[in-house]
């Protein structure tokens, strides 16, 4: 059986989400970064919209609602880009915190495998303690290290788990 359309476009939404969220992460230049972080946002609003729609047509009401969350987590970050580091704080701590919720809902039921969910509970722990830290006093930008930043490769590691799952031929 071969890969559906949409699952090949949630898929390149993934990776583009990945690959543009974390050079963005990584540039000096503020309004490259901003850039990079758009097309990173809207890949990943688009591809988990697909991925909540793929989710709920299989009756997987938890994941659908997870990758659901995500997609608001991620707006809320999409919306604070433009304004520069430090004025997209509330918008990030808001995000991050739905990432988290996201992460876990999606890696609580037994739909992935296991290592794709242990990297997603690792991102969610430090997007948590991230969340925790800024509203406690702790000055934290989006590119600080090594919070929230050391949860980027985690989040990452598990995109390319679950583009696997949607691009490896069907058993």
């Amino acid at each position: 059986m071969r890969t559906s359309p949409l699952d090949t476009i949630a898929a390149l939404g993934l990776a583009s989400g990945g690959v543009f969220g974390l050079a963005g992460t990584f540039v000096a230049s503020a309004p490259l970064r901003e850039t990079l972080w758009a097309i990173d946002g809207v890949a990943l609003v688009v591809a988990t919209a697909l991925l909540t729609m793929k989710y709920q047509r299989l009756g997987n009401d938890c994941v659908a609602a997870g990758f659901l969350t995500f997609l608001a987590g991620e707006s809320l970050l999409l919306s604070g880009n433009a304004a520069g580091l430090e004025a997209s704080v509330p918008s990030y701590v808001g995000g991050i915190s739905l990432w988290a919720a996201a992460l876990i809902m999606v890696s609580v039921p037994s739909t992935f495998a296991l290592w794709m969910r242990f990297t997603a509970f690792i991102a969610a722990a430090l997007f948590l303690a991230s969340v925790g830290m800024v509203l406690w006093g702790t000055p934290l930008l989006p590119t600080s290290s090594p919070l929230p930043a050391a949860g980027y490769p985690f989040l990452v590691a598990t995109f390319a788990g679950w583009i696997w799952t949607l691009v490896r031929p069907a058993r």
